[in-house]
């Protein structure tokens, strides 16, 4: 079972998942192929600390997918030595056509094109403690990134409605997605959520007015809602506010939720018996 973006999953594939967070499990065997582009610092931290949790070892491949060979080529190689691969890749076609090429489960670390790990983190933390998304008002402050496209799916698999926030020339065509331009917004929401700005949005900021960082006053328009930044922030850049002294911040501790839901997402994919009694386990094949 592969996790590359959320629209492959079907609704009861997430809930198995976060039903898994808090449910004892068996320890695994095998050994996971990791390859993680760029710093990732939460997410490497996290998944370092699931694989020894599951007792499963794992061999670091630095740049796997940036190699030439076919991805038919490269999986035919190493499957046998791999139970299970973890890859960030920012080329997300490339990521796509591995997973499509390898027998063992491939779990996307982050691509250019979504973060599905990590929006299941936050969307099981907003379910479970905020609101059921099924009621909740979830709003995403800013132009599309892969954070937000991953919200994207989630909401389009879950039939949930989204709220993005951003100036009317970022604006999509999108299930799920409502748009909105800053000046418009009301409120009030459960729930708004930031992420980095794209590459370049600097000078847009600079020189025009389409980028609009998210400010106590918006905040205080929507109701004072809750406040999930998707790490890295940077103040004066996609927000204004300062995250620690507003009151409705999650909380640092919010991202410690990433541990349980990755070692979920690694027993979901591994099809544990335990876990999956109609499903087998896709690592034996």
């Amino acid at each position: 079972m592969n996790l590359i973006q959320l629209t492959d999953l079907r609704p009861e594939d997430i809930r198995h998942i976060w039903a898994l967070v808090n449910a004892p499990g068996p320890t695994l065997r095998g050994t996971v192929a990791w390859s993680f582009e760029g710093n990732g610092i939460r997410t490497r931290t996290t998944f370092i600390e699931a694989f020894r949790q599951l007792g499963l070892a794992f061999t670091e491949l630095p740049n796997l997918l940036k190699t030439s060979e076919r991805a038919c080529d490269l999986a035919g190689y190493l499957d046998p030595f791999y139970t299970v691969y973890v890859v960030r890749e920012t080329n997300h076609a490339r990521l796509s056509e591995f997973a499509a090429a390898s027998l063992r489960p491939v779990i996307n670390a982050m691509s250019a094109q979504g973060h599905p790990c990590e929006v299941l983190t936050d969307a099981y933390f907003v379910d479970t403690q905020i609101k059921p998304l099924a009621q909740a008002r979830v709003c995403l402050w800013g132009p599309s990134t892969n954070v937000f496209r991953s919200w994207h799916g989630l909401a389009q698999v879950l039939g949930f409605e989204l709220v993005q926030v951003c100036h009317r020339r970022f604006h999509e065509v999108l299930p799920q997605v409502v748009f909105a331009e800053p000046s418009a917004m009301q409120g009030p929401v459960d729930v708004v959520i930031t992420d980095s700005w794209p590459a370049g949005a600097e000078a847009d900021a600079e020189t025009q007015t389409d980028m609009t960082p998210l400010t106590e006053e918006h905040l205080a328009a929507l109701g004072n809602p809750a406040l999930l930044p998707t790490p890295p922030f940077t103040l004066g850049r996609e927000l204004t506010v300062d995250p620690v002294e507003y009151p409705g911040f999650v909380g640092y501790a919010q991202k410690q939720l990433l541990l349980p839901v990755q070692t979920a997402i690694l027993r979901w994919a591994l099809g544990a018996a335990s876990d999956a009694p109609t499903g087998g386990d896709r690592a034996d094949r």
